[in-house]
């Protein structure tokens, strides 16, 4: 994608993640956890409040917790009761190292109707946060099978629709995969210069596409066309983004991702799913 940061770029915002082990993310719900009845009873202790520079921080007044004001910093991420103690603990890491945890305005994406909200205010009490539903039947006729499961759920297709989930006025956001614990300052990561660009991600250059794509994509100029003109083929992560929703949205860059899945769908253009 031409309009993606490159790495170099990217990470001189210091901004370091730690993704949790294979082992970390296989275990299953905490035994506190029940959704049987669509409720949900858990045992995560109540998050203190961060005070890391309050002289120049905003305050927790009503006025500052308005989605819509300027100064605030925004994350989204996505919740659902598999990976739930994995987001509990990202929100957690960002507040613990944000020099203004009190900027940070957290947007949380769910696709079932469980008490997350409830559960998430009760262990961060002065946590600013909505929570916006994601219809799975949005791309649940999209989705084509991929070599692991969990890449079919529908939610994991939320990041695709911000743009169109979040309030028009926020004009920036910052996407984070629910496995991940941030270690610095997420302000740094906030303040990467996209220029023209719709996003900032960490860019990988050194993948053998021939293998990635099937036959039949290689043998139409329609598909194969896409990497003309390249001199690397590259492509990104999408578990850390930085998204310039105003650009996003006046590309209309959703459409132009579910026009690719309609065509993976209908052709089989890419291996993996």
């Amino acid at each position: 994608m031409l309009w993606i940061t490159r790495l170099s770029a990217f990470f001189s915002a210091a901004m370091a993640v730690i993704v949790l082990s294979p082992s970390l993310q296989s275990f299953p719900p905490a035994a506190a956890i029940r959704s049987s009845d669509r409720t949900l009873i858990s045992s995560f202790r109540n998050s203190p409040p961060f005070r890391n520079a309050a002289d120049e921080c905003l305050s927790s007044s009503a006025a500052d917790s308005n989605v819509c004001n300027p100064s605030l910093l925004h994350v989204a991420i996505t919740l659902d009761v598999t990976y739930l103690r994995g987001s509990i603990a990202a929100v957690n890491s960002i507040l613990q190292h944000s020099l203004c945890p009190e900027s940070v305005f957290f947007h949380f994406i769910v696709s079932s109707e469980t008490n997350l909200e409830s559960l998430v205010r009760s262990t961060f009490q002065e946590l600013k946060f909505n929570v916006y539903y994601f219809a799975p039947e949005t791309v649940r006729g999209l989705i084509s099978s991929s070599v692991r499961q969990a890449l079919e759920q529908p939610l994991n297709y939320a990041r695709n629709y911000l743009a169109e989930l979040l309030e028009g006025c926020v004009n920036r956001v910052i996407y984070l995969d629910s496995d991940l614990v941030v270690v610095d300052d997420i302000s740094k990561l906030w303040k990467t210069g996209l220029g023209s660009r719709v996003i900032g991600a960490p860019e990988y250059c050194h993948a053998n596409f021939t293998k990635y794509f099937t036959g039949g994509f290689w043998a139409e100029e329609r598909f194969s066309g896409t990497f003309r003109g390249r001199r690397r083929a590259c492509y990104f992560n999408t578990g850390v983004m930085v998204i310039d929703l105003k650009k996003w949205r006046r590309g209309a860059y959703t459409r132009r991702i579910e026009k690719w899945m309609e065509v993976q769908r209908s052709e089989r253009i890419y291996e993996l799913g």
